[in-house]
């Protein structure tokens, strides 16, 4: 049975990753470790600032 739940976390980890769930902490924790003096934004405009970063610069995006 633990066989089964450290799989079914690991899967859901490993979605949450793909999906971007952890991009925020990641973040996060770059800006505390290389730009201590750096103001850390809220999540909310973290996600604002990123995705109008991908609608100005698609890169190889098809659409």
């Amino acid at each position: 049975m633990n066989k089964v739940v450290g799989a079914v976390r690991t899967a859901w980890w490993w979605t949450g990753a793909l999906m971007g769930d952890h991009d925020y902490s990641r973040y996060v924790e770059h800006l505390r470790r290389h730009h201590p003096d750096a103001e850390v934004p809220s999540e909310r405009d973290y996600w604002k600032a990123r995705y109008a970063d991908a609608d100005a610069n698609p890169g190889a995006r098809c659409c």
